[in-house]
């Protein structure tokens, strides 16, 4: 994965840089809980972070169910056999989500989610 930096921003405390981390770990609580308080909406880094998880979160849902699709249905084709190496694949958001904590949190920057960030700005629900 290679992260595309839009900026690094100079006004980021400890605060706003704990908020992001915590928006991509626990994804649709904190994201929400950032939009909705007013001290925190205000501050450019959380809302940006806050709404890229939002949308990460959505795209994190669409992969599980279609996941569940080809796991029962490897499932049933094998006999259960399948279902025994597939369940590995529900724990594969769980990677990009640590990546993403650790780039808001240890790196602060308004980063790019290759696919993702670039469809969200086309439909203006996130401002770079």
């Amino acid at each position: 994965m290679t992260e595309s930096l839009f900026s690094v921003p100079t006004d980021v405390n400890d605060n706003d840089k704990l908020m992001a981390a915590l928006a991509y770990f626990f994804l649709p609580i904190v994201g929400a809980i950032i939009l909705l308080v007013e001290t925190m909406k205000v501050r450019p880094y959380q809302k940006f972070h806050a709404i890229q998880s939002l949308g990460l979160f959505v795209a994190e849902m669409v992969f599980y169910v279609l996941a569940c699709i080809v796991y029962f249905a490897c499932t049933a084709l094998s006999a259960g056999i399948l279902g025994l190496c597939l369940w590995i694949i529900f724990f594969l958001p769980l990677i990009p989500n640590l990546y993403y904590t650790y780039l808001a949190y240890a790196k602060p920057a308004y980063f790019e989610i290759p696919v993702l960030t670039k469809f969200m700005v086309q439909q203006g629900w996130l401002k770079v």
